[in-house]
């Protein structure tokens, strides 16, 4: 599925933190899948066609991201994008959910777990921003980059020429076989930064932010979660290495397995989607669904 095909299904919930662009299949007990920088919902495609058939597959943009609609002084941390979660699913009258995260989508997951546990039925987890590697050395020369007001011009540079997104230098290391990524992926992911200077301002911000205060605030919290847990992991990731894995399978207590992908790297759940979704199928089916989920929107949904 390409990008204008996956967004044709595209919604929107009006929630305090803006008007959050979301898509969504299938139904019964609902799934939130949490994307992270520089991506949207569409890195989820293959999880909401392949897992609708047991679960209602969400997928929002977040804050800063996609086609999210947001004021210019929104805040756009970590933290503020966990509690947009839960605002979102206040609209769409969603009590729990089984919450799945990835790269700095999974460290706004724990930090959603840690502050909302009631509203999680089971939790998984793969290569993600994690306790003090918030953001990863091998992110910094990026977060220095934008910082330095250079993120408009090194967005320019990815989109006129995609062999720049799929090089050493850029988003390359990310992914196990970068030359597969297509042209029309890096134009779905990218492109929405640059839709207008505030897009792209939001995104500086977004990054601007990062800082590990955020899971650290939240670790006392998150050692509390005994929501069912999966830990997939990538073992080839420069920026979360597979002790990572280990660190959160300890902190967590609601860990029931952990599972390494040989020679994946962070964004495997997309090129790996057959491996992926078959332990995330497995995972939910050790821990049904036993409770009602839909209650009454507290808020129109747009």
């Amino acid at each position: 599925m390409d990008g204008k095909s996956y967004f044709k299904a595209r919604k929107s919930a009006v929630t305090p933190s803006g008007r959050i662009s979301y898509v969504e299949q299938g139904s019964g007990p609902v799934a939130l899948f949490v994307h992270g920088v520089l991506l949207n919902g569409y890195l989820w495609r293959q999880q909401l066609a392949e897992l609708s058939d047991v679960r209602r597959c969400i997928a929002p943009d977040l804050l800063a991201h996609g086609h999210t609609q947001i004021d210019a002084g929104q805040d756009v941390s970590v933290t503020a994008n966990a509690h947009m979660l839960a605002q979102f699913l206040d609209a769409l009258g969603i009590d729990q959910v089984d919450l799945v995260g990835n790269d700095s989508g999974g460290g706004i997951c724990q930090i959603f777990a840690a502050l909302y546990p009631s509203r999680l039925r089971s939790l998984v987890l793969s290569n993600c921003d994690a306790h003090d590697n918030w953001p990863p050395d091998a992110f910094k020369p990026f977060v220095e980059m934008v910082a330095a007001g250079g993120l408009a011009d090194t967005l320019k540079a990815m989109l006129d020429d995609k062999a720049v997104y799929r090089s050493e230098q850029a988003l390359g290391p990310a992914y196990e076989h970068p030359e597969r990524v297509s042209d029309d992926t890096i134009e779905t992911y990218l492109r929405p930064f640059l839709a207008s200077p505030q897009r792209t301002r939001d995104l500086e911000r977004f990054v601007n932010a990062f800082d590990c205060r955020h899971t650290l605030a939240i670790e006392d919290k998150l050692r509390q979660v005994r929501a069912p847990t999966f830990i997939a992991w990538g073992t080839d990731d420069i920026y979360f290495p597979v002790e990572w894995s280990h660190w959160l399978a300890q902190a967590i207590p609601g860990t029931k397995w952990r599972v390494e992908f040989e020679g994946a790297r962070i964004f495997f759940p997309e090129e790996r989607w057959r491996d992926f979704n078959r332990d995330v199928r497995a995972h939910w089916d050790a821990n049904p669904a036993s409770q009602t989920d839909l209650r009454e929107p507290l808020a129109r949904e747009a």
